[in-house]
Parts: C-alpha cells; structure tokens; sequence
C-alpha cells in the first residue's frame, strides 16, 4: 500500500499537527507501507526526521499573491514558481507570517474554492502531482482546510481520500462570523469528495460532525502515537525543597497559560516551594498577551519561568522530565493533547480540565486528574492534592506510564488506520469506531 500525507506547515513553528502527521507517516513506513508526506503552505518544522518531500505545494508567499494580485494569476508560471522554494519560504517565516485565522477570512474562503478560486494553478498541480506522478492507493490530507483540491483529485485519482480533522474549528472560530459561515458552508459542500474522516478522540468526532454537518458514519478514530523510545521517567530522585508545577504546549490563551498562573499563586500561600516552569512556542500574534501575563505573574518572582520552545526533542524530554505535574488548563477544547502523553511517559502525572479529548485521555491511561474547565479554584485545589499527598501522585505515575505505552504506540495508531483504510476500502457502510483507549487494569 501506498500512502501520501498531504499535510500543512506551521509557519515556522513547532505545530503539534503536523509534528504527529510526520510520526504517523514513519510509523506506516515502518510498518511496511510505502508513504510520502506532502507538505503544503510552508515546510514542516518537527524535532525528529523529518520524512516531508522537499517540493512544498500552495506555497504560503504564492498563495497569497495570487489571492491578492489578477496580475500575478496570469503570469506564465515559470515566472512565479521560484516563490515556492523552500528556502525562501523559510526565510520569510522569519519575519513574522501571519497564520492567524482573524486576518485570513478571504484567503481562507478562497483556498476553498479550489478550482473555483485563484489557486487553481495550485490545484491543478497538486492533482497533478498525486494522480499522475504518485498513484497511490489512499490520500490523506491534514485537514478540512485543504479541502478546495479535493473535488478536483477525485475527478482523476481512483484510491480512496480521506481528512484528518485535528484542530480545525479553532481556526474556523476565530474567523469574523461572516468568514466563518462560510468557510464551514464551502467545507460541507465538499464533504462528498471525502471518503471518510479520521479523528483523535470521540469528543471531536461528534464535534466537528455537529459543525461540519457530516454523518457520524463516515468517521474513524485512530489513536494517537507516540514513538516511546527516546522518552523515560526522571532518572535522579524529586526534591522536597521544591515543587514544579509545568506547562509544555504553545504560548496562547486558548492554552490557558494564565490560569495556571493564578492557581499556583493561590497554592504558594500554603506551599512556597511551589514553582511554574512554562515552555512552548510564541508566536507574533500572543507576544502583547504573554508580555501581559508576565507582568502579572511579577509577584511571583523567579518562581515563574518561561524557558522558551526546546529546539531538541532530547531538550523537550529534559524539560518535561524536571516536572512534577503538568498542566495546561485550556479554555479551547483540546482534540489531541499530546504533551500530556508525553508527560506521562516521562513519569509526569497531569491535571487538565474536564471537556475536549482529555477525559477520555485520562479514563485511558489512569495517570492524572480533571478539574472542572474554567474554575481556578478548582484547578488549585487539584494541584495542590498532588503537592501535599506524594502517595497518591506515585499511584498516577505507576498506572499512567504503563497504559499510555499500551494505548498510545506507534503500533496502536498504525493498526488503527490500517484497519480503517481497509475497512473503507471495501466499502464498509458502518465503520468501526475504534476504542484502543479504553481503561484496563495494568
């Protein structure tokens, strides 16, 4: 079998997205299949091999030069292909591109439109590309955003196409409601051109097939997958002289970083030793926020730290192993949540707030608690159980370990989307909604 992963670029950022569509792929790859990851926008940035091609379709400086420019649509293409060099993609992120959904409306409605839009030359390429030059058996893009080119590699590809839905809607909310309406409308439209979507968690299944207007039928859950191996408890004993308290996830308020402050200063009235250690990627959009944040948490003094985005994935598993609890108390809805896996294979049981992907997470692996979403009381005392009680963190930390290794594999997630590949591919009418993570007993 032949797989391409048509999957989007972040801009220069560490995107949890794409970073999981780059270990999906290996995984398959080592699983036997043939895979080819097909970047789109600007080039993947992850902390591991990266498997991407080096040819980047609907380059991020093209697209929108053609959205914006009649002139720069009717150039002969020889005149306009040198902007989706690679390089030069990444020297411009560089400087600050915008991936905020606030000032993308019209491009976002446009890229819709596919071959409708100003980006047919795109299309037209990317169909090219998959259908002429690859011909593989499936094809699978990253998200709903990429569905314009769809209706156009249907006309010409024989094999079955399907899209992973993995953040979608917080892109889709912050556009304006005009933006947003239809955007969700131009994506309904092309859901027929699909013949199936594969989701992380039953939570956004039942999600984005309510605001997507999609039947429930045509989706598949695989598991997300962790490659385990570089990851490992803290190897030197916890000190009773101070207590971290972590955030590991991008630098945003749909993270809920600042709430995680509020609840640490209310438990550092009882227990001083408490520190926040914060990491992850901040973007040009949340730097006036997080500067906000930070001028907030002053009282706090050096027991509020912010060490950036580790650049290493050994830096990241460093961090993440300093930790004694993690926690990232998001307002959004959360439909993956990796980092609290990660955290949980390093030995770091985890505190996140009850909505999103994260009860069925936790019901899983046993290795944390929920607190109710929004209350900072809540949040605290939560945190707090684990400060005072060390028994019953070592009780999370035995059971979440073993059973986010049983659930969450690379084996897990490669047999998962094996298995529903297949069952689409003989045109199955009621697919299996798999359910790997269901609680066991270790």
């Amino acid at each position: 079998m032949h797989v391409a992963i048509v999957t989007a670029g972040g801009a220069g950022m560490f995107c949890g997205s794409c970073m999981h569509d780059n270990t999906w792929a290996r995984a398959l790859r080592d699983a036997g299949v043939e895979v080819t990851l097909i970047p789109t926008y600007t080039p993947i940035r992850v902390d591991e091999e990266d498997l991407s091609s080096r040819r980047v379709f609907f380059g991020g400086i093209n697209v929108y030069l053609e959205h914006k420019s009649r002139v720069w649509r009717t150039l002969p293409r020889w005149m306009t292909s040198w902007v989706n060099r690679p390089s030069l993609i990444r020297f411009a992120t560089r400087f600050g591109v915008s991936n905020d959904a606030a000032n993308l409306g019209e491009l976002t409605l446009d890229m819709l439109d596919g071959e409708l839009g100003s980006q047919r030359r795109d299309v037209d390429e990317l169909v090219a590309f998959i259908a002429d030059e690859l011909k593989p058996d499936v094809v699978c893009f990253s998200n709903a955003l990429l569905a314009g080119a769809v209706r156009s590699l249907r006309q010409k590809f024989a094999g079955k196409i399907f899209c992973t839905l993995q953040g979608d809607d917080i892109f889709l909310d912050g556009l304006s409601k005009e933006h947003r309406q239809g955007a969700i409308d131009r994506i309904s439209s092309r859901a027929a051109d699909f013949d199936g979507f594969l989701v992380h968690s039953n939570y956004y299944r039942d999600h984005m097939s309510e605001m997507l207007r999609l039947p429930v039928e045509k989706f598949s859950r695989i598991p997300l997958g962790i490659d385990f191996s570089g990851f490992s408890p803290r190897p030197h004993p916890r000190s009773d002289d101070e207590f971290r308290i972590g955030y590991f996830a991008r630098i945003c308020p749909e993270k809920g970083l600042h709430l995680l402050v509020e609840a640490v200063r209310k438990i550092r009235v009882e227990h001083p030793q408490v520190k926040l250690v914060a990491g992850g990627y901040l973007g040009s959009r949340d730097t006036a926020w997080f500067e906000q944040v930070q001028r907030d948490a002053r009282d706090l003094g050096d027991s509020f730290q912010y060490i950036g985005s580790p650049a290493e994935h050994s830096d990241k598993v460093s961090f993440l192993q300093s930790l004694d609890v993690l926690s990232v108390p998001a307002p959004y809805r959360e439909p993956k949540g990796i980092y609290v896996l990660e955290a949980l294979a390093c030995g770091v049981p985890a505190v996140q707030p009850a909505h999103g992907a994260y009860p069925e997470m936790l019901e899983a692996t046993a290795g944390g608690l929920l607190f109710r979403p929004g209350d900072i009381d809540d949040l605290a005392a939560k945190l707090r159980s684990l400060v005072v009680d060390s028994t019953r963190r070592d009780e999370l930390i035995a059971r979440g370990g073993p059973l986010v290794r049983r659930h969450y594999s690379l084996t897990s997630m490669t047999n998962a989307t094996l298995s529903a590949f297949e069952a689409f591919q003989h045109n199955a009418t009621d697919v299996i909604l798999h359910d790997p993570d269901r609680r066991e007993t270790p």
